[in-house]
């Protein structure tokens, strides 16, 4: 299984250009509203036509300007799963999954059986669309697409509509049902989250093209770079400048002593919210932070604590904490907390 994009396409306030290849099954795409996430994924289905550029899967082309090729969507053997999931409302159950099919009806209903049988669709075939669950309706819609042996599957942006708990259940379901699918399966999303679960390799999106790539909670465990800390949740990024002591971060009047892990082209750090402990768990391995003007603000399960490490911090910094692991009384605070070396994010840029 491989994939290689290299696309372009100019929109006039917006212009896409990227490039990637990949060996992997399940690829991630992360980004922004706006960032040309489903711009790429219309490009390879066939929707969209890039200005130029090549699309190749599994060593066929799909898309080449240079040689003035571009397949239909029918024939690029890629499923795509819209946001809404597309079922034609006026067919039942059957009648959408066999919609994509060709040949004798004694094959095609033989096809949609089968596809009954693997997405537990059974006593529901004669059901329309609006007669069916959301779950249901995405079980249907995957069945229209696999009964077609597509070597991609775009997922869409396909859980943005639904509620927390909902949303957790279907991607559950999901997951399970693409355990058996052999191609490869590319889901855009602007959820850290979904990307994180349903990934083994991501890229990351802003304003038309990638600010990174690679397996994916490598890139969460070391971001690399300001785009990718924000997108995968780094709450904390500030600009830093080298000192005789390690980093100096002006927005936090703080000087970092952790020379032994920059290089010249250190610009910033980044710290994830939850890594913050209130008791050192290294003697030498701990960053220090002072509390000051703390602001607190309860959610269900945690805290979350805004707070100046300075009089004179020009900025504040975020730390969330599970009410479990809350050792103080509600109005109480710890004068300090401290940070692993090694959960300081150093970034380039």
């Amino acid at each position: 299984m491989s994939i290689e994009v290299l696309i372009k396409k100019d929109l006039g306030p917006f212009k896409l250009n990227i490039a990637f290849q990949s060996d992997s099954r399940r690829i991630g795409i992360l980004g922004a509203s706006g960032c040309g996430k489903s711009l790429t994924l219309k490009s390879i289905a066939g929707i969209e036509r890039p200005d130029e550029g090549r699309i190749v899967i599994n060593g066929k082309a799909l898309f080449d300007s240079s040689e003035r090729m571009n397949l239909k969507p029918q024939l690029r053997k890629v499923g795509y799963l819209f946001q809404n999931y597309a079922l034609f409302p006026t067919m039942t159950v059957e009648q959408n999954i066999a919609a994509g099919l060709t040949g004798k009806k004694g094959q095609i209903m033989h096809q949609v059986r089968e596809m009954v049988e693997r997405f537990h669709l059974n006593g529901l075939e004669k059901r329309l669309p609006g007669e069916l669950s959301g779950g249901q309706q995405q079980r249907v819609a995957l069945a229209r697409m696999l009964v077609c042996e597509p070597e991609v599957i775009l997922l869409d942006e396909p859980f943005s509509a639904l509620d927390v708990y909902l949303r957790d259940q279907m991607q559950r379901e999901l997951m399970q049902m693409l355990e058996t699918y052999p191609g490869i399966v590319i889901l855009v999303s602007h959820s850290r989250d979904e990307v994180y679960r349903m990934s083994e390799e991501m890229l990351v999106l802003e304003q038309g093209q990638i600010a990174g790539q690679g397996n994916t909670k490598q890139l969460f465990d070391e971001p690399g770079n300001m785009t990718i800390a924000r997108l995968t949740g780094c709450k904390n990024i500030a600009k830093v400048r080298p000192v005789d002591s390690g980093i100096y971060v002006e927005d936090w009047d703080m000087e970092l002593p952790v020379r032994e892990r920059t290089g010249a082209n250190i610009q910033a750090v980044a710290i994830r919210a939850h890594q913050f402990c209130v008791r050192k768990t290294e003697e030498n391995e701990c960053l220090v932070f002072p509390v000051l003007e703390p602001v607190v603000t309860e959610d269900l399960f945690e805290y979350n604590i805004s707070f100046r490490t300075s009089t004179h911090a020009s900025g504040r910094v975020d730390w969330k904490i599970s009410k479990d692991a809350w050792q103080y009384g509600r109005d109480e605070m710890p004068e300090r907390i401290y940070l692993k070396k090694s959960d300081l994010h150093l970034l380039t840029e």
